[in-house]
């Protein structure tokens, strides 16, 4: 298994990692059992968060007689000291562990005040003076926020969605971190399940040498496809790169990445799965999303308020309630012309 370092911080971390949100979807036995088999297929680095409901537990059944050997990050929404140091607290208990490797602020609107005494950069400075962390990173799904994380010196590493259809902007986070000495955290590499090549996605990742993918693996399955791409090690070729310029044509643009930045929706519609329904329907099996639960989501997008908060959110500068209404659309004209085959 390949590894890289992780910006100036020390730690060496493995180029294909796995992103322990998709566990909490996981019975107990069944995730401790997938978390060993990433560790025994080569996998050195995992990271969860706190939000993650009980990710970390499973982490911390799974791996805690491996600790020595692996990465771990997790991550705190908190705004405040007391609630940063609430939340690692409760990190390392339930991850069996004395020490987080890295901990992240979780999805900032802003960058952190690290002048503020009470804020949530105080507490991880308190919680690194306890010896409960030992390296400071932020994640967000801003561009513009991204860039002011690296711009203000504070963090050793960035978390951002990264992609073969990440804008050039985005895309351009990365040597911007390489410069600044910040290690690059790849989320959302395959686009909220929109990407289904994973080896497209993998010699993707390969051409920036400081980009550590992690990737979301909930299935065996799913593990050993990401072990044995891992192991074949492909490079970007004609082949792929021409697969890729034709999805960055089909999803570019309006093309929900499902962050999640737009929920709560004041009437429940679950914006982040209803907004890109054309491609769910077109890309994974389509079945699975015309049973009466999603008939009802779907419908949901009848009782839109057109409050916009949604669309003031939207890291993307989408149009969401309109593009909810196209998606209501096309599920319907879809629904009329599959019927048959249900």
């Amino acid at each position: 298994m390949k590894t890289i370092p992780l910006g100036n911080t020390g730690l060496t971390v493995t180029k294909t990692a796995m992103g322990c949100l998709p566990l909490q979807r996981c019975e107990v036995d069944y995730a401790v059992k997938l978390l060993q088999a990433a560790f025994e297929g080569g996998i050195r680095y995992f990271d969860t968060a706190n939000a993650y409901t009980d990710s970390e537990k499973k982490i911390g059944l799974g791996l805690a007689d491996v600790r020595d050997q692996i990465v771990i990050s997790t991550k705190s929404q908190a705004r405040n000291k007391e609630g940063v140091l609430a939340h690692i607290e409760n990190s390392l208990r339930t991850m069996r562990t004395d020490h987080i490797d890295l901990f992240q602020f979780h999805q900032v609107p802003e960058v952190p005040d690290p002048e503020d005494p009470n804020g949530a950069y105080a507490g991880a400075l308190e919680a690194k003076r306890r010896g409960w962390i030992d390296h400071i990173g932020v994640t967000t799904h801003r561009v513009n926020v991204a860039e002011d994380c690296i711009a203000s010196g504070l963090f050793e590493t960035l978390q951002f969605p990264f992609s073969y259809i990440s804008s050039e902007r985005d895309l351009a986070l990365a040597a911007k971190c390489k410069q600044a000495g910040m290690g690059y955290i790849a989320m959302k590499g395959l686009a909220g399940g929109m990407l289904t090549n994973i080896r497209a996605c993998h010699a993707f990742m390969k051409q920036y040498d400081n980009v550590v993918p992690i990737w979301g693996i909930q299935k065996l399955e799913e593990l050993e496809q990401w072990l044995a791409v891992a192991r074949e090690d492909p490079d970007m070729d004609e082949e792929l790169a021409a697969f890729i310029k034709k999805e960055r044509q089909e999803l570019s643009g309006s093309f929900c990445r499902s962050c999640g930045y737009c929920m709560p929706c004041p009437v429940g519609i679950e914006i982040r799965n209803c907004a890109r329904m054309n491609m769910l329907l077109r890309r994974s099996p389509w079945q699975q999303y015309m049973s009466p639960e999603w008939q009802a989501k779907m419908n949901k997008i009848e009782d839109c308020l057109e409050c916009r908060s949604c669309a003031s959110r939207c890291p993307y500068q989408l149009d969401t309630p309109n593009l909810l209404k196209y998606m209501l659309k096309d599920y319907r004209e879809f629904y009329e012309t599959h019927k048959d085959l249900l």
